[in-house]
């Protein structure tokens, strides 16, 4: 069982690594060069049938969740705080940034964004609360022996195929996303999990 301390510790690295992955996610929208790929997805899928993009999102975290249950994925808090709050973080993040025009301030937001996403992932996977939708397939294929960077450039890049398939929109920052943010949380997560 855990300790008061160790549980208070460990929501302090689960909020903290939400904060910064939507922050991550903010910047490299407010950067106007290019969507994340899963919003590129998102945003297809909006386009494809009735739903809004927030709805399309619900909906593909969803599709996932039953995926990774398939799968075995352990889940829990984290995965629930990822599903109600990044949406929020991010959201709030926009909402402070604005829309810059200056073009090296898009350019910074865009390329800091996905390294930032990667050391958010460290901090809340770390914690060991559970990933959320999108990371637990990442996590399961680590387990099954594909190194996360691989995996979660596989994922990134699967993501924004089916994206573009649905009509997507697609920049340089989208490409930088999918070759950043593998790395970046390969870099970080194994620095910042609480193995147990």
């Amino acid at each position: 069982m855990l300790s008061p301390k160790n549980y208070l510790a460990r929501s302090f690295r689960l909020a903290i690594g939400l904060l910064l992955f939507g922050v991550g996610l903010g910047l490299v929208i407010m950067g106007d060069f290019g969507l994340p790929p899963w919003d590129v997805l998102h945003k297809g899928l909006a386009e494809q049938t009735p739903v809004s993009i927030g709805v399309a999102m619900i909906l593909i975290g969803v599709l996932l969740l039953v995926v990774l249950i398939f799968m075995k994925e352990p889940m829990g808090i984290g995965t629930l705080a990822n599903v109600a709050f990044i949406g929020l973080i991010l959201d709030a993040t926009l909402a402070v940034g604005g829309e810059p025009t200056n073009i090296a301030i898009r350019s910074i937001c865009t390329v800091t964004g996905p390294i930032i996403v990667g050391l958010g992932s460290g901090f809340y996977i770390g914690a060991r609360f559970g990933p959320g939708p999108r990371d637990g397939l990442m996590t399961a294929l680590d387990r099954r022996g594909v190194t996360l960077w691989k995996a979660r450039t596989c994922i990134e890049g699967l993501a924004l195929i089916a994206g573009l398939i649905l009509g997507g929109t697609v920049g340089w920052g989208t490409i930088w996303f999918v070759l950043a943010i593998g790395p970046s949380v390969q870099f970080f997560l194994p620095r910042l999990d609480l193995k147990p």
